[in-house]
């Protein structure tokens, strides 16, 4: 007897012919440990970076907005808080020739300074990336003008450039030029301030390029030096190429501290109409300036109007800066394929 055996259909198999979904799993719930875990992954960035924005808004962003606040009143000095007079402060300083002046006298000393100061600075720190001997004596030799502190500077260099028994004017008069009159003729008093400048802070940026130089690949160098390109041609192919960013963002920081400087003319003739700028006003920056308006006429309104007209002035440096950086920006720092054809020699 012979009995047929036929399969039984799957338990699992769709009556419809439709394949079947799987079913989702069951979703766990997290405990304290692991949700606290998760937030700590989430926002434990947030918390190490807030302190720099705490600080900024305490000491950098309610000043701001509180000097645009008393820019827009009567404010005195002792008396406080006057009317609300809007851009009446504003109208008044743009109208004022004294104004000028100081924008005309920061601009000068700035540019006596930057100029000078980047061409020498370039050139430190191209002789300290050469393998000298001892060279982190050198270049803490470099560095310690700028360890000085302003005050100090100001007064040593205040007493060289004594119109009376200076030693600037001593040392021209061994080679037959009379006495010059550095505290109170307006380009020579520039050039006292930007000689202190200089002083203080060519090291420092020296310092700051020579870092970028470092990481400037060697084989450039060994390539070109084998195709006969001499150094200054190197320099000026391969070294000034690749330190683009590093070399604009001195520029920049050098451009903004220019624009605010204060020790220096501050300290440089206090004996003459009680340390603003000289007896006329030859050498008074847009600082010292607004320190007149403050502390000398009781003015924080004009002040405080003086305060944004430079902060303006240099967020249009800050613009200058974005702008420069789009255009270097697919250089990423590295000279291009011309700068080191231009190296080794080649013309195509």
């Amino acid at each position: 007897m012979t009995s047929t055996l036929q399969p039984s259909p799957k338990r699992d198999a769709p009556t419809d012919g439709s394949a079947q979904k799987p079913r989702p799993a069951a979703s766990s719930r997290l405990n304290f440990r692991q949700r606290l875990s998760r937030f700590d992954v989430k926002a434990s960035p947030y918390f190490y970076i807030s302190p720099f924005f705490l600080l900024f808004g305490l000491i950098g962003l309610f000043p701001l907005v509180y000097t645009l606040v008393v820019s827009m009143h009567d404010w005195d000095l002792l008396k406080g808080q006057g009317d609300f007079v809007g851009i009446e402060n504003f109208t008044k300083i743009l109208g004022d020739s004294m104004f000028w002046n100081s924008i005309g006298n920061t601009i000068s000393i700035f540019l006596l300074s930057a100029i000078p100061q980047l061409i020498v600075a370039i050139v430190i720190a191209y002789l300290l990336d050469q393998g000298l001997r001892a060279k982190t004596f050198w270049r803490m030799s470099v560095l310690l003008p700028f360890v000085v502190t302003p005050v100090a500077v100001a007064l040593i260099f205040s007493s060289i450039f004594n119109e009376a028994d200076g030693l600037a004017n001593n040392l021209l008069n061994l080679i037959g030029i009379p006495d010059q009159a550095w505290k109170h003729d307006t380009f020579l008093s520039h050039v006292a301030i930007a000689t202190m400048v200089n002083f203080r802070w060519t090291g420092y940026n020296a310092l700051i390029l020579l870092a970028a130089m470092q990481s400037v690949p060697r084989d450039l160098y060994e390539s070109a030096a084998i195709d006969g390109a001499n150094a200054v041609r190197r320099f000026f192919s391969i070294t000034i190429p690749s330190i683009r960013p590093t070399l604009i963002f001195v520029i920049i920081t050098s451009t903004i501290g220019g624009l605010q400087i204060f020790a220096e003319p501050r300290l440089f003739d206090v004996s003459t109409a009680g340390g603003i700028g000289g007896s006329d006003r030859q050498f008074q920056t847009t600082v010292l300036f607004m320190w007149e308006l403050a502390f000398f006429r009781r003015d924080f309104g004009e002040a405080a109007a003086v305060a944004w007209l430079l902060f303006l002035l240099i967020v249009v440096f800050g613009l200058v800066n974005f702008l420069i950086s789009r255009r270097i920006a697919t250089g990423e720092g590295r000279p291009s394929n011309r700068a080191r054809r231009r190296a080794r020699g080649e013309n195509r």
